[in-house]
């Protein structure tokens, strides 16, 4: 009697199972994807993803990993995409068709494989910001003198600089302060923007006096612009995206380009970084706020649920803050919004309250309901933990 129940408990747990299987399969596809699709030049795997599913960053889910191709995240303009179901579940997969070889020579251009999200909006800014310290930007050598006295240079002309020279740095940036980033819940200053000018090469040093010579130049290099070591790290042309681990909540305090409407491809700035286990490729759900309204019934006012305004990836961390591209934006968004990692109904639930506590003197920021970017992870793993390796 005891095996018999047993048995039949596994027959329901399998059921069980199957039927959440459905239930997630549903839940990832999007209405009206097509069947396949031929990879254009300028797609990336972000916009494919949208066209198949309803969250793009949950493609790993479908991705069908092919013996036929050594990295599987590589994919080329002209590969045919097929949307198939291995044990009823979808999958996508490279659809090569058979090719007939005969002896004759061919010559074929080597493909550029697309990027994973769109690496124009941020190539730019990658290469010519960085983010210092107060401490940095006053230690670093600064312009004292260009050739017979003038006070700006350009390319090719030849500058002093005090201040001590890096060993074994020959090309250093040329950079001014542009904008100081702070924690817009203490206050503290997070880091200021070092905006490139240009590059210029070590040529000699004579006491705490450096010469060097204009390497190229993207406006007036002038007196008091700071010298720095060129930072080494090279933006990754496949940067995917990945759910943080750790429960993260934290605020867009910067948006580039000198505007105040934040909308796709634009590049924020957050209060968050290293310190918060921040990792290039990481997802933020961007939330609005819920309203305040007045309740007509009983009286009184009522705050409506937060709702899920956009999506960011994290492209670029420094300890206390960091860089992100807005890759999809419901509606126009602004600096303040709050950013979120939660990815269970549970874990949001558990860690909104003491939030809001810690944030009383700006008013609640969360509420209780879940944005649409949980839902499908909540389904696929026990609330609170992350799914096995």
């Amino acid at each position: 009697m005891k095996k018999r129940q047993t048995i039949c408990s596994r027959v329901i747990l399998i059921a069980a199972c199957a039927l959440l299987a459905g239930a997630v399969n549903a839940q990832v596809l999007r209405t009206g994807h097509p069947e396949t699709y031929v990879v254009q030049r300028g797609d990336t795997l972000w916009d494919i993803s949208a066209r198949f599913l309803e969250d793009p960053w949950l493609w790993p889910e479908i991705w069908h990993i092919n013996e036929q191709v050594a990295n599987p995240h590589l994919i080329y303009p002209g590969h045919v995409l097929r949307l198939i179901y291995v044990n009823g579940k979808p999958q996508l997969v490279l659809d090569r068709g058979e090719v007939k070889l005969s002896p004759q020579i061919r010559e074929t251009a080597h493909p550029q494989a697309i990027a994973s999200i769109p690496l124009d909006a941020i190539r730019d800014f990658f290469s010519k910001n960085q983010v210092v310290t107060e401490e940095q930007l006053e230690s670093a050598p600064y312009m004292v003198a260009g050739p017979d006295g003038r006070i700006m240079v350009g390319m090719g002309d030849p500058l002093y600089a005090r201040g001590s020279s890096e060993p074994g740095v020959n090309v250093y940036g040329i950079f001014s302060s542009s904008e100081e980033y702070r924690d817009p819940e203490t206050g503290d200053l997070l880091g200021v923007r070092a905006e490139a000018k240009g590059t210029a090469r070590f040529m000699s040093s004579s006491s705490d006096v450096m010469r060097l010579n204009v390497l190229e130049s993207y406006a007036e290099i002038s007196l008091g612009d700071r010298f720095f070591p060129l930072e080494q790290d090279q933006l990754d042309p496949q940067i995917f995206p990945a759910v943080p681990e750790n429960i993260l909540f934290g605020e867009i305090i910067s948006v580039e380009g000198g505007v105040s409407q934040i909308s796709s491809y634009d590049v924020v700035a957050i209060n968050r970084g290293r310190d918060s286990d921040l990792e290039v490729g990481h997802l933020l759900a961007i939330m609005e706020e819920g309203e305040v309204v007045r309740d007509r019934v009983e009286g009184g006012t009522v705050r409506l649920p937060d709702e899920q305004a956009g999506v960011l990836m994290v492209f670029k961390i420094y300890e206390r803050m960091s860089f992100g591209l807005v890759l999809s934006a419901d509606k126009v968004l602004s600096v303040g919004y709050p950013v979120t990692s939660l990815f269970s109904q549970q874990a949001y639930e558990e860690h909104r309250m003491e939030e809001i506590q810690r944030r009383s003197e700006r008013g609640t920021l969360f509420d209780v309901k879940m944005p649409k970017i949980f839902k499908p992870i909540s389904e696929m793993f026990d609330p609170g933990t992350r799914p096995s390796e």
